[in-house]
């Protein structure tokens, strides 16, 4: 491999100090990790992209020699193709600084750059394919939402094993999941964070108003605008170890499959979101959370539209909606979208606590498994408890969770009480 011209490094260097802040450039010492822990649009993205480009050309930033191999690493391959290499903060997104452009070979999976480098692209939904390639760095994006997390970043390190010094970036929006508290207690991790604000003027204004301002101070907010990483609330329903525990990889056959539907009164701004959660159950009585389609500000076609299609695509037997925002309307649109489905309707009579204390139950009597990861479903289960979420706001997700377990499990008999109209 060839290393840059002087001039091409210096431009390399003063393109990345124009544009990155302080606190996205590497940190000094001999760290073996360093984790970019950030809120959404924060820059992650860019800083890992530019980490790998810097590594590969030799810029003198970030190594002191060019990596010939590093590895990318996403949730799935489409996340690394789609954000880590041609999305909008990707590798090839990056400014050009005279030289050759790296080239994507979809077919072999890798980014070649203009001196011989190679940035080869993985999956963290197969632990397996990291087993035999080595590499002198590797980048690891959103991995506190990895299905296989500590399978996958495990391999990953048996991997480091080129150069005089390997190394790993991991970038993520925090959730208080194994690894991320691995990671953060290593003493080999060094740690960045980031903040949705720090990178306000990349961002689009009706973002910065609607979601920013929509979530700010909220613990949803702190955690995805912030960076924070919310451990459980202490008086909360239920515990990421609780449902860490319970998740498993598919659910077996089904006998009887729901989705719930909790419609918002309206889709303007601000408005509340429109949860839509699938549960099934097995013939030995556990249930199985299959999948959170929940949308925010979507109008009543929408919602339906895509409610239905959870149901037909899962062969669902019932479609449950809650009543008491929409009343008549909630039947009439699910109708006109789709008159064969039938409609269980259902009318909340008690406090959504009261309604979710019986579902917490059956959590914790090991009767309900949640198949694969749902992160933003389990976010606001871990933070829900007396008082609802903290911050205020309404638990869409959650609220549909409890109708689809209430329905499978609890019904007509259990708790919560419904009304059938």
């Amino acid at each position: 491999m060839t290393r840059l011209s002087p001039e091409q490094l210096r431009l390399l260097e003063a393109d990345w100090l124009h544009r990155a802040r302080a606190d996205q450039l590497p940190p000094p010492g001999h760290w073996t990790t360093w984790a970019v822990i950030g809120g959404r649009g924060s820059g992650k993205t860019r800083t890992g992209a530019e980490w790998v480009r810097g590594l590969a050309l030799g810029d003198p930033v970030f190594t002191d020699a060019p990596v010939g191999r590093i590895a990318l690493i996403g949730e799935t391959f489409a996340d690394v193709r789609d954000v880590m290499i041609e999305g909008p903060s990707g590798l090839l997104a990056l400014p050009r600084l005279g030289g050759a452009v790296p080239v994507w070979q979809p077919s072999r999976r890798r980014v070649v750059f203009g001196n011989g480098a190679v940035a080869l692209a993985f999956s963290a939904e197969e632990p397996d394919s990291l087993r035999g390639p080595q590499f002198g760095a590797a980048w690891s994006d959103e991995v506190a939402k990895w299905r296989e997390a500590e399978a996958a970043y495990d391999m990953i390190q048996f991997g480091l094993r080129l150069g005089r010094h390997p190394r790993g970036l991991v970038t993520t929006t925090p959730r208080p999941v194994p690894l991320i508290r691995r990671l953060l207690a290593d003493p080999r991790t060094v740690v960045t964070r980031s903040r949705t604000a720090d990178n306000a003027d990349n961002l689009a204004p009706l973002f910065l108003e609607e979601v920013v301002g929509r979530y700010a101070g909220t613990r949803l907010g702190r955690q995805e605008l912030d960076g924070e990483l919310i451990e459980d609330r202490p008086d909360a329903l239920w515990t990421r170890d609780l449902i860490e525990s319970a998740r498993i990889a598919a659910a077996p056959s089904l006998q009887r499959i729901a989705v719930a539907i909790d419609p918002p009164a309206s889709s303007r701004a601000g408005a509340d979101a429109c949860g839509i959660v699938a549960a099934g159950l097995a013939a030995d009585g556990i249930a199985y959370v299959l999948a959170d389609a929940t949308l925010e500000r979507a109008s009543p076609t929408v919602w339906a539209r895509a409610a239905l299609a959870l149901y037909h695509r899962l062969g669902a037997d019932a479609l449950v909606a809650e009543v008491n925002q929409g009343g008549e309307m909630v039947v009439s649109v699910l109708a006109e979208a789709d008159p064969g489905v039938p409609v269980v309707t259902v009318r909340a009579t008690r406090g959504k606590v009261l309604r979710a204390e019986p579902v917490s139950l059956l959590y914790a009597q090991g009767r309900v498994r949640h198949v694969g990861p749902l992160p933003a479903l389990e976010d606001e289960m871990c933070a829900f408890g007396p008082g609802g979420l903290p911050g205020g706001g309404s638990p869409d997700r959650l609220d549909a969770l409890v109708w689809a377990l209430t329905h499978l499990m609890l019904s007509p008999s259990g708790e919560p009480r419904i009304r059938r109209l």
